[in-house]
């Protein structure tokens, strides 16, 4: 007589991650004027903002910058207190703000070098990563590597207790597949990237990338 063994199920996760040396680099710029005078400082920070945007045109040209927006200016005033608390004159603000990205990074730090000594520009934090078609090649490799990962863990698992070879029913996103009944159903993974950003240097010695991709698989073993 032979015995009846139901089938192993088997729930893992497999999980890939790779690192990349970043293709491009977000700057964010502020151009702030203030002073007693609002038509002065209003034209003062459109006089910077001209000038700057100017140069960012001309990097765009000769192919350094991919594209760069302007596409937000605040014109306020505050009244300050003396140190006995008495209210001062208002002081007015013009502030714009900027936003490039860099595809050749020695030219960014050519323009960083130019635009950190002027007063009226502030330079903020670089937002480092990659072209969009480079991300999406890399994260379909991720994918399938993380697969990989899965069917090798549940493998090793059914080879610990003595079945034979796992077959895939479920693929799914990150803490999906608690919520699918079993079935033979197929959804992709789906990658979660994280990247550094460091503050701005001058030498640019930007850390990689990182792009971690994960799935959630239901295997069963005979």
């Amino acid at each position: 007589m032979t015995e009846h063994i139901d089938d192993l199920e088997i729930v893992v996760r497999g999980q890939a991650r790779g690192r990349y040396r970043p293709e491009r680099g977000i700057i964010h710029l502020v151009v702030r004027v203030a002073g007693a005078d609002k038509p002065a400082v209003y034209t003062r920070a459109v006089e910077v903002h001209a000038d700057l945007t100017r140069a960012l045109t001309d990097h765009e040209s000769a192919g350094g910058v991919a594209r760069w927006s302007a596409d937000s200016v605040r014109v306020y005033s505050y009244r300050p207190y003396s140190e006995t608390g008495e209210r001062r004159e208002p002081v007015y603000n013009t502030r714009i703000r900027i936003e490039a990205e860099f595809v050749d990074f020695e030219k960014l730090s050519e323009f960083i070098d130019v635009w950190a000594s002027v007063d009226a520009v502030e330079i903020g934090d670089i937002d480092w990563d990659l072209r969009d078609e480079t991300r999406r090649d890399r994260e379909r490799e991720l994918r399938r590597a993380a697969v990989d990962d899965a069917i090798l863990k549940a493998q090793a698992y059914s080879d610990a207790v003595g079945r034979g070879p796992v077959t895939p029913v479920l693929l799914s996103d990150p803490d999906m597949a608690s919520r699918v009944p079993p079935s033979p159903r197929r959804a992709m993974p789906m990658a979660v990237a994280a990247g550094p950003t460091p503050s701005p240097s001058l030498e640019l010695r930007t850390d990689d990338i990182e792009i971690a991709v994960a799935v959630d698989a239901r295997f069963r073993a005979h």
